[in-house]
């Protein structure tokens, strides 16, 4: 029952988009309607990784976790989305649901923290939903702090607010 971490292919990319709608709607079922959260459809996601992993692949790093061969998780970073050369932005960290609270999202994120300082990236940060208290106490137990920058963005018909973290990194040639 151990679980891998290693490197995404083009072969995961489909799999992914499909994980990534189950962890949605299972941690934003209690913020969000339901009818926010049936679209996109786990088709339509597995369709707009593939795409954006298409655009992004040679600068941005997709880990996938795997139990016994199974898919169970990934992680996606990549450059800042403000452009601060060192900063590195953490895009995601997604779980199948079954898997929350096992260790799938901690190792996921103490491997993209040391791939980052392996880029040079001197912080990290990232985005999260404001309402989402699960996933703001996973951050925070893992020493990210919030910035006090916030956002909207949107999920299906719904705006959400997101707050910014941020944590500094440890520099690894």
């Amino acid at each position: 029952m151990t679980v891998t971490l290693r490197a995404a292919t083009a072969d995961d990319i489909a799999a992914v988009g499909r994980l990534h709608q189950r962890s949605r709607v299972a941690a934003y079922s209690s913020i969000l309607p339901p009818e926010a959260l049936a679209d996109p459809t786990p088709e339509a996601m597995a369709e707009y990784w593939t795409l954006r992993w298409s655009y992004e692949q040679a600068d941005h790093r997709m880990t996938v976790a795997e139990r016994d061969g199974t898919l169970v998780g990934f992680s996606y970073l990549g450059p800042d989305d403000e452009d601060d050369p060192d900063t590195g932005l953490l895009n995601a960290i997604h779980l199948e649901p079954a898997e929350r609270g096992r260790g799938v999202g901690r190792a996921l994120m103490i491997d993209a923290l040391a791939a980052m300082g392996r880029r040079g990236w001197r912080r990290a940060v990232l985005w999260v939903l404001r309402d989402n208290a699960p996933a703001r106490r996973f951050y925070e137990r893992g020493g990210w702090r919030r910035t006090g920058l916030e956002r909207d963005d949107m999920i299906g018909t719904m705006s959400v607010r997101q707050l910014r973290y941020t944590r500094p990194l440890a520099h690894t040639p």
